[in-house]
């Protein structure tokens, strides 16, 4: 039985580091991680390259001191996002890529697109750049099922979409559905998705059966069974369009313990350790490398990391919280520790 698993260092391809005093406090949490794509969605949103740059440096400010990594920016595309303001944030490498939200589709998503038609100016510009577009892929229309929302995205805005402007490079981000996942693995080149941890673990009934489980409760939703199997088998199948993106997604304990809890898993500091275990119970070890370190630095046309890591095998308890100056969160705990960890 394998004990020790070291693997080029990973990047973790959809992050939550939220800002000040959250930022601080769970910056620290991704540090087996050397690039995160860091989400745009904070208050107010970071929609202008100015606001990139500015939010950059205050992860980078934030950093502990010995802490190795990278934020990759992105732009929360809106109905008023100027094509050239995006176009000149790619040539100076200042982002990675544009976030879609449709407005109201998950937390601070208020800003977000309502009229695909009215971003078609800017998504046409970063076709041409070359700079990909990652979707939060749900409809927001309330005559739709929130289990449903994702395969109803497909084929009302994705599939649609990528018809209209073939060149575009799109990422699903946490895709949650075997519809979505068959989706992908039907498409061409110039489309890739990511899974979650969380999603690979849980399905709907650990969240709902016997009570409402609060910090299971992300968006999109946890799905059937049978699509958190369809998500297990594409994230060890090996194929290069499905990689690791945590949508680790911090918010303090008061406000997931609500009468209305916030949608979000906090689950940075446990992933790489739950990760091996899916992978592991899956009989495919030998495919994790590819999936947490080297198939989203390929899409994304980046260089592979040349550091690694090194997991044990060994349960060893983890932190039930992380303490911040914005509140306690939660980590993610489905019930037992993770049989792996990575070696400090």
């Amino acid at each position: 039985m394998t004990e020790t698993l070291t693997l080029r260092r990973p990047d973790d391809w959809h992050l939550h580091l939220r800002d000040g005093a959250m930022l601080a406090g769970v910056l620290p949490a991704s540090r087996d991680f050397a690039r995160a794509i860091i989400m745009p969605n904070l208050v107010p949103p970071v929609m202008t390259a100015r606001d990139a740059a500015a939010y950059r440096a205050r992860i980078l400010a934030a950093l502990p001191e010995g802490q190795d990594f990278t934020p990759l920016m992105t732009l929360y595309l809106t109905e008023g996002t100027d094509p050239e303001d995006v176009a000149a944030a790619a040539r100076d490498g200042l982002v990675t890529a544009v976030k879609l939200y449709p407005a109201g589709a998950t937390t601070n998503s208020a800003s977000g697109v309502r009229d695909l038609d009215r971003v078609m100016p800017v998504l046409e510009r970063m076709a041409e750049v070359g700079l990909p577009l990652c979707v939060h892929g749900e409809v927001t229309d309330p005559a739709v099922d929130i289990f449903d929302r994702e395969a109803v995205f497909v084929e009302r805005v994705l599939d649609p979409l990528r018809r209209r402007l073939p060149e575009l490079r799109v990422v699903m981000e946490h895709v949650t559905t075997r519809d979505g996942v068959d989706y992908v693995a039907g498409a061409g080149r110039g489309l890739a998705a990511t899974l979650t941890v969380h999603h690979l673990i849980l399905n709907r009934n650990q969240m709902l059966v016997g009570g409402m489980r609060p910090h299971f409760y992300c968006l999109p939703i946890l799905k059937r069974e049978v699509h958190r199997l369809a998500l297990r088998a594409a994230a060890v199948s090996g194929d290069p369009r499905f990689f690791l993106g945590t949508d680790s997604a911090p918010h303090p304990r008061h406000a997931k313990e609500a009468e209305c809890c916030a949608a979000g898993v906090f689950s940075a500091p446990v992933a790489l350790g739950w990760l091996a275990q899916v992978f592991e119970e899956e009989g495919a070890l030998g495919r994790l490398e590819g999936f947490a370190s080297l198939h989203g630095p390929a899409f994304y046309g980046l260089a592979a990391n040349e550091g690694t890591v090194t997991l044990e095998r060994v349960e060893a308890p983890v932190p039930e919280v992380v303490e911040t100056g914005a509140g306690a969160v939660r980590v993610f705990d489905p019930g037992s520790p993770p049989r792996w960890r990575v070696r400090a």
